[in-house]
């Protein structure tokens, strides 16, 4: 674990897995700028430093970055070791998401462990990311937790079986944990990304790469309809402070100029 700090946030830590240059970089700031303490989480730890400084000297925050492999339940357990010796972990984002083929795999030409990874990163990694932060979530009484899924969380693509299995399974343990632990006071959502993901608009990157569908980086299309991954953050934090009178469980975002909208 590396600490990038340069405050102490008098908030709770906010926990943002499978943080890419797009996306995960883009919640995390967010948080970050909101006062948060954040750590931040993915398998490449030098990248992710890079990151974990970089927002931490702009927002004057206090960010942990924090290897972890989400297919691997030792990893995820560990690395959450680190995470909840920070604080109170008021907010998870599972971002984490395992690349696939592009472009598609005829289903005879997939193979089990690559299936079994895509399952294993999609859906059991966040299930055991869940499983760390609940317990003291419900004693408090409060927390978020934000599922990111993709067009494949809702529709089976051809030649996509891995990717769809794994984001249906997500979205399934999303709606299953909202009804279990919305009563306790935690909010549980899944943010279904639609579009290609790009850099954003007012802040240009260099690491524009995308993949077929979110890191959740991109979800498929034309680059000339990407989404501003510092929009979709916002979302993903009004999420967070919505009032509990009405909790938003399914959030499907969009460009609006995105030809696959309609």
């Amino acid at each position: 674990m590396r600490s990038m700090t340069s405050s102490t946030s008098a908030r709770g830590i906010a926990a943002i897995v499978g943080v890419g240059p797009m996306l995960g970089r883009s919640i995390a700031r967010k948080f970050a700028h909101e006062g948060y303490t954040v750590a931040i989480l993915s398998r490449d730890l030098g990248r992710l430093s890079r990151f974990a400084e970089e927002i931490a000297r702009e927002e004057k925050a206090q960010v942990f970055a924090i290897r972890i492999d989400c297919s691997d339940s030792k990893s995820v357990t560990e690395a959450f070791e680190g995470v909840l010796s920070l604080g109170f972990v008021e907010v998870l984002v599972y971002n984490a998401y395992q690349p696939v083929s592009s472009p598609p795999t005829n289903f005879a030409s997939i193979r089990i462990d690559s299936f079994e990874k895509s399952l294993a990163v999609s859906s059991v990694g966040a299930f055991h990311c869940a499983q760390q932060v609940l317990p003291v979530m419900v004693e408090k009484g409060r927390g978020t937790i934000l599922f990111t899924g993709c067009s494949a969380s809702l529709n089976g693509i051809a030649g996509f079986s891995e990717l769809c299995c794994g984001k249906f399974a997500l979205r399934a343990l999303s709606q299953c944990l909202a009804r279990e632990f919305q009563p306790l006071g935690v909010h549980v959502a899944h943010v279904v990304i639609d579009g290609v993901v790009g850099p954003p608009r007012v802040r240009p990157s260099a690491s524009s790469q995308r993949a077929l569908v979110g890191e959740q980086e991109s979800g498929g299309g034309d680059a000339s309809a990407s989404m501003d991954p510092d929009a979709l953050a916002l979302n993903y934090w009004h999420l967070h402070v919505q009032d509990r009178a009405a909790w938003t469980q399914e959030l499907d975002l969009r460009a609006s100029f995105n030809p696959r909208s309609f």
